[in-house]
């Protein structure tokens, strides 16, 4: 059996074997890392992007954050699937632990981001919820072959602006009901969801999971023609983005956007992920995976740690975030501003009060650290009890 079989995230269970694939540790670790900057940044009260380098590369890093933890969810569910060679076992594991992802993201994850509990008031329809979503859509699809969902996922990724306009096809007395519905698959233009933010849509990052499904058939490949095949994929989807963005930039010259044409070039749609989104996004991600495959160093180590344990990181990382805003906030003004955060990640905090980037940066750098000697302990712990099934959900 070839080295890279092995899933990273979904756990083990009597009788299946325990080796990782490493890259994919690797990758979604440092994923996660980017993530967490982005999270200090909502905290901070800084804009997502702005007119300074500085600005807009702390946010635009960020960028790659979910479509790998959505890209390599559809991946390890394959490898998953694999090892347990039992479709329908694979197909009820992603009911289950889509449905409780769904559950996080409605309670406990809201609860974090707001320390409020007021749920009438807010609930965030986040990217654990999609992920959820996604799962659970993708436990019905299980027994399709790898090639059939790169065909169906390609198709969501660029053909999904039609999703804005099926419910167009429905009479006029259904439509407005069904809207509200179909906001939650893809935006529909309505705006009024009272008490709820959908942040994330299912379509195409549905179709992003299918892709890291189909993607699972090339880790099992031999080790030189892994490689080619993710080379090939990454340089093609890179360049098909450099090209058709600047076709676009060259056809449509900016009026009023006065900024840097680098800043024009990188900022791409991401709510909903458009094409280009996703080709810059996954291009690099695609390729890097074999490289990622002989890392060593203490870096690789600690990205790996985090890449292990992804959901315990996620649910550690936001409450902790959330607390260090409330003591900076303190030191430097005596008190909290816990109400600056009551619809969080959706924070107005007026320019004056904002955190600078130093600060930003050396909080998001605390955190880390706390985070990677709790990720390390609960790594550890649940490689040594294997025999607990309830580990393999978080």
């Amino acid at each position: 059996m070839p080295a890279a079989v092995l899933t990273p995230d979904f756990g083990g269970g009597k009788g299946l074997q325990s080796t990782r694939i490493r890259s994919i540790d690797i990758l979604r670790g440092l994923a996660m890392v980017l993530m967490a900057i982005d999270h200090v940044r909502v905290y901070s009260g800084m804009p997502a992007g702005g007119p300074t380098p500085g600005i807009f590369f702390t946010r635009w890093v960020t960028h790659f954050c979910v479509p790998t933890f959505v890209f390599f969810a559809g991946t390890s569910a394959f490898l998953y699937g694999e090892k347990l060679k039992n479709k329908n076992s694979l197909s009820r594991f992603l009911v289950t632990r889509g449905l409780f992802l769904v559950l996080l993201e409605l309670t406990l994850l809201r609860f974090c981001w707001t320390f409020n509990f007021n749920y009438s008031q807010f609930i965030l329809a986040g990217v654990i919820w999609m992920l959820g979503c996604c799962m659970v859509i993708l436990a019905l699809l299980v027994w399709l072959k790898p090639l059939v969902h790169v065909i169906v996922g390609l198709i969501l990724v660029f053909f999904q602006q039609a999703f804005h306009y099926l419910p167009n096809l429905l009479p006029l007395s259904w439509q407005k009901s069904f809207d509200w519905f179909w906001d939650f698959i893809y935006p529909t233009g309505q705006e009024d969801h009272p008490g709820i933010a959908i942040l994330y849509v299912l379509v195409p990052w549905i179709g992003v999971m299918m892709l890291g499904f189909g993607f699972g058939k090339i880790l099992l490949m031999e080790a030189a023609k892994r490689k080619k095949i993710c080379l090939r994929i990454g340089l093609a989807a890179i360049g098909i983005f450099i090209l058709t963005d600047i076709i676009m930039l060259f056809l449509n010259p900016a009026k009023a956007d006065q900024r840097p044409i680098l800043f024009r070039f990188l900022d791409q749609k991401k709510y909903p992920p458009s094409p280009l989104y996703l080709l810059m996004t996954l291009g690099p991600l695609i390729a890097l995976v074999p490289f990622t495959e002989k890392v060593r160093g203490r870096l690789a180590d600690i990205f790996g740690i985090f890449g292990r344990v992804p959901l315990f990181y996620y649910l550690l990382h936001i409450p902790l975030i959330h607390l260090s805003a409330l003591l900076v906030n303190f030191i430097r003004d005596g008190t909290t501003h816990q109400d600056w955060y009551g619809y969080a990640p959706f924070t107005e905090i007026s320019k004056e009060q904002r955190w600078g980037l130093p600060l930003l940066y050396l909080v998001f750098l605390l955190v880390e650290v706390i985070l990677y000697f709790a990720c390390r302990s609960y790594s550890r712990y649940k490689t040594l009890h294997p025999e607990k099934k309830w580990l393999k959900y978080i």
